[in-house]
């Protein structure tokens, strides 16, 4: 036996989704919105359940998500993909995971870039969940946060339509009021992917010229701390210290030192050298209110948070072979992030090791 609710936000039309098992009592959200926080809990306390996990579908732009503060107030494990840069979340999700929920109930990951770099969906019995990759009768936008419609294309087309042809898709918004369709559905009727060549579809996908989500500027930094403000956050991305069942995850740490693996770190007397010879963009990774606390002289902020869609306002970073040095507080963040850029096409970045604090020991 299973519970299962399709909840609405009408501010962001985001749709948050309740999957229960009805024996064991254990319960998940995906893609809660913060606003809701008090309807969701009112909701298990109706049906007896126990909230187990909070899955988001990727970090988003267009609202802000609840799953924070239902780790707060019920204990529940926040679960977001390793590629999305939430060091804070509990469980940092792989391709193929699986959340299980008592005996009867489990949940499959299966991983959906495009839309963002660790944009995932949830494939559960008969239905798939798939945040904002494929959308009825569309698919999410690929214009920001590192998206990239070639890898949209692929996945949905290699990995999605390949389901069976009467598997219900459940999205993560829709804007005309629909509620539910169907694999076979959109492989042939979606007007971005039907019939259309991996080429056509990028073609389509860079020029919608859509207007950035309003929400943007906030959402993005909080999801990345799961929702929470800089006062219940503080701190906690390097700290965070709890049980994760789930197999394959990789913890904060582990995740800076795979990311230390793949950059070059620097010294602060080496850092010092190359800021003296000049021709060197310095990029401060963390909060602004650690960057007003002090700061290393002409350091252009950009936050873990906001990188991504950010850096192409800056003028300083136009030219992506010119020398980039990037710092944190003790050179966590600024591992994490010099691999974003490196990611994103940076051929000359490095990474101050010690960060801030090392720079002042010195």
């Amino acid at each position: 036996m299973m519970i299962f609710k399709q909840l609405f936000d009408k501010e962001t039309w985001t749709y948050t989704y309740l999957i229960a098992d009805a024996i064991s009592k254990e319960a998940v959200f995906i893609d809660p919105v913060n606003t809701h926080i008090d309807d969701y809990i009112t909701l298990l306390e109706t049906y007896g359940l126990q909230l187990k996990y909070t899955l988001e579908s990727h970090v988003h732009a267009d609202h802000i998500t609840a799953s924070g503060l239902l780790r707060q107030r019920l204990g529940a494990q926040t679960a977001v993909s390793q590629l999305c840069g939430a060091e804070t979340a509990d469980v940092q999700i792989q391709d193929g995971d699986i959340f299980k929920l008592g005996a009867n109930e489990q949940i499959k990951v299966i991983a959906t870039p495009g839309h963002t770099p660790g944009s995932i969906s949830f494939l559960w019995r008969d239905r798939i969940f798939t945040g904002d990759s494929l959308l009825i009768g569309g698919c999410g936008r690929t214009d920001f946060q590192g998206g990239d419609a070639g890898a949209l294309y692929d996945c949905i087309t290699q990995r999605l339509f390949t389901l069976p042809d009467e598997t219900l898709v459940y999205p993560g918004h829709d804007y005309q009021e629909h509620w539910v369709s169907s694999i076979k559905q959109e492989r042939t009727t979606n007007p971005r992917l039907a019939g259309k060549t991996r080429e056509e579809f990028i073609a389509v996908m860079n020029n919608l010229n859509l207007p950035k989500p309003r929400l943007i500027d906030q959402a993005v930094p909080a999801n990345r701390y799961c929702g929470l403000d800089e006062n219940e956050r503080q701190d906690a991305i390097m700290v965070r210290e709890t049980s994760r069942p789930v197999r394959n995850e990789i913890s904060p740490q582990d995740l800076v030192a795979q990311a230390k693996q793949q950059i070059t770190e620097v010294s602060v007397t080496t850092a010092k050298k190359l800021l003296a010879e000049g021709n060197i963009v310095v990029v401060d990774t963390r909060e602004e209110s650690e960057y007003e606390a002090g700061h290393i002289d002409n350091a252009l902020l950009l936050p873990r948070g906001v990188l991504e869609f950010k850096i192409g306002n800056s003028p300083e970073l136009v030219d992506k072979s010119k020398a980039v040095l990037i710092y944190c507080r003790t050179g966590g963040r600024s591992a994490l992030a010099a691999q974003t850029m490196q990611q994103l096409g940076y051929n000359n970045v490095l990474s101050m090791a010690g960060g801030y604090e090392a720079w002042q020991k010195a």
